[in-house]
């Protein structure tokens, strides 16, 4: 299975792609699509050019599925917003070339690459770079693309039987539940 991780980012997004085959895992692709180019008040064409660029990420490498960081608020909520808006950009990206896509906190990915939730970048990048065998360091934003997609390879199998499970009973409960909302 080929996993495309996403860090998501205004003006840096990282990817990185990873074969998983069983427990191993084989170093694919990483790098980043940036918009500092751009003018920051010309948001519309900085997610246009993460829409193509990670457009172009799946048209080059092909992947199977995808992980995605899921995004808290931050202390400036301008900030979140944007970012917001961003990972939208990104999902769309995905769901239009029919990717499923997962998601994961930052602490769900440094618990799964580096053992603990409090993992610093730099823990991040030598993790990675140990659990793929790279001959040096990714870059930060890089690192976390391939954490993520680290993170789904290890838990995704887990994930899919839980949800699977889970939507056997759902589909007449949600839309009983969906009914009797509407009626009231």
């Amino acid at each position: 299975m080929r996993i495309l991780g996403i860090d998501p980012g205004l003006r840096t997004t990282g990817f990185g792609v990873v074969d998983a085959h069983g427990g191993a895992l084989r170093y694919v692709a990483s790098g980043t699509i940036r918009t500092q180019h751009l003018d920051t008040r010309a948001l519309p064409e900085r997610l246009k050019v993460l829409f193509d660029g990670l457009g172009e990420v799946v048209q080059r490498y092909q992947p199977d599925c995808a992980s995605l960081e899921i995004v808290f608020v931050n202390v400036n909520p301008q900030s979140t917003l944007l970012l917001g808006q961003a990972r939208g950009a990104l999902i769309t990206a995905l769901v239009t070339r029919a990717l499923p896509v997962a998601e994961y906190t930052a602490l769900q990915m440094k618990q799964a690459v580096a053992g603990h939730g409090r993992a610093q970048k730099a823990q991040i990048q030598a993790m990675v770079q140990r659990l793929l065998a790279l001959d040096g360091l990714p870059g930060p934003d890089a690192a976390d693309a391939l954490g993520l997609a680290i993170t789904h390879a290890h838990a995704g199998k887990a994930m899919a039987r839980l949800a699977g499970a889970q939507s056997l009973g759902a589909g007449t409960t949600s839309t009983a539940s969906y009914r009797a909302g509407r009626s009231r």
